[in-house]
């Protein structure tokens, strides 16, 4: 179990009209606020056209707002991209970078990963830099090697625990109601932490929060959230519906277990 804040955050992927999103994010405004004691941090991403509205939404709230991706590029002529000066302008202060349907789907690779996450946090977003390995790389033992790998070459240069979290999604279970055992999963998230102590030391990684993803849902959330080195959740389709998500977030108290 970490001391780190839990750290509960949504990717709505491409789902959610303007009306569905005040009422789901309407539903977590109020119970957020009702909370004595704020033992989670929350954050929703969601598609660009609902950041302003969001974010608008949830003003003063507590809860943050961010994107799923962003541009390395600044301003101009970049038809279709997105840049850190739109995203801000419209509420947003984290951005998910990495995550494996963009670098499967848009083939992102590790170096534009990296470029993205420094462009994100030199223009002060924060970065929530995914990574994770397919069923094959699994059943072939190699995981750790390719997370290594992944991190290491994804890294931003101009990261730190406050602008950085990494967010652990095993591809074989994103969206397939299937996770990784208890054990699994902390042994992964220690091997994360080894590789976060060579990349920025010992001190600077203990305080870097390490986000588990892939199917996580109330009915497994209380199990997951309390492996030690899980410091949070990234939840994709359960960030969709409040009580879910909601019930996610409860399940991260530390003084619940």
């Amino acid at each position: 179990m970490s001391e780190i804040k839990p750290f509960i955050a949504g990717n709505w992927k491409m789902n959610g009209t303007k009306a569905e999103a005040l009422a789901l994010v309407g539903d977590l405004k109020e119970k957020y606020e009702a909370l004595a004691e704020k033992y989670f941090e929350m954050l929703v991403c969601p598609p660009f056209t609902l950041i302003d509205t969001v974010a608008t939404q949830l003003n003063g709230s507590g809860i943050a707002v961010g994107a799923q991706t962003l541009s390395a590029l600044g301003n101009g002529a970049h038809t279709g991209e997105i840049s850190t000066d739109l995203l801000k302008d419209v509420g947003a202060s984290y951005v998910i970078i990495g995550h494996s349907e963009r670098r499967t789907d848009q083939r992102e690779s590790n170096a534009e990963c990296k470029a993205k996450a420094e462009k994100a946090i030199a223009d002060n977003l924060k970065v929530i830099l995914c990574i994770g390995e397919t069923q094959e790389e699994k059943d072939s033992g190699f995981t750790i090697e390719i997370l290594t790998k992944e991190l290491t070459e994804s890294f931003p240069e101009n990261a730190s625990a406050e602008n950085l979290v990494i967010a652990y999604e095993p591809i074989w279970a994103i969206g397939t109601g299937r996770t990784p055992t208890a054990q699994d999963i902390e042994k992964v998230h220690a091997g994360i932490r080894e590789t976060l102590e060579s990349l920025i030391g010992i001190d600077d990684a203990a305080k870097m929060r390490i986000l588990y993803g892939g199917s996580v849902k109330p009915s497994n959330a209380g199990e997951i959230l309390h492996i030690r080195n899980v410091n949070g959740a990234l939840v994709g389709g359960a960030s969709l519906k409040a009580e879910d998500f909601w019930a996610i977030a409860e399940a991260s108290n530390y003084n619940k277990r």
